[in-house]
């Protein structure tokens, strides 16, 4: 069994009395936000193994910051355009999966091949000029979303979906491939 702590937060407002009452009073706080989700928050964050370290990093030193970047922290355009032929065949592949109905594993080379295509082609996107970006980014966006469906799709086992989605993932790679 875990042993807790209780932590008790007061406030310097009075209390209301009330002769009339046996029970206890409660504290009526009009300058207090502590709700469950603070307290909760708190008690995470305080709790939580991230170490927090006082020197500065570097740029040289990798950040918790690449991790949330869509590009990889040292890929260049040229390296980008090189994969991208690569991963856009890995993601057509996946038809072979399709045809055969192992979903399962339909659905893990999607995911593995949809991501570093998605990774290739935003950073392709940020190195070309202002006026292409518009057309690659909404093809981008049709690309997976339809990537998306085709993967809730192979979930749920509709066949003619998957098929349709296929086809238009096909059809927008091709659009794709040829602006890059």
């Amino acid at each position: 069994m875990m042993a807790t702590n209780a932590y008790v937060f007061t406030c310097s407002c009075a209390q209301k009395h009330n002769e009339n009452r046996t029970k206890e009073t409660k504290l009526h706080c009009k300058h207090t936000h502590v709700t469950r989700r603070n307290v909760t928050s708190l008690f995470l964050l305080a709790s939580s193994p991230i170490q927090i370290h006082a020197q500065p990093v570097y740029a040289a030193e990798s950040s918790i910051l690449d991790m949330f970047r869509m590009t990889v922290p040292d890929q260049t355009v040229e390296e980008a355009e090189n994969g991208i032929r690569e991963h856009a065949m890995n993601l057509v592949q996946v038809k072979d999966l399709l045809e055969l109905e192992s979903w399962k594993e339909a659905q893990k080379e999607l995911r593995k091949s949809s991501s570093y295509l998605k990774q290739d082609i935003y950073t392709i996107i940020q190195g070309k000029p202002g006026m292409e970006r518009a057309q690659l980014r909404n093809l981008y966006s049709k690309l997976f979303n339809d990537v998306t469906g085709l993967d809730y799709a192979a979930r749920d086992k509709d066949v003619p979906r998957v098929w349709k989605l296929y086809e238009d993932i096909v059809v927008t790679l091709d659009d794709i491939l040829s602006k890059v």
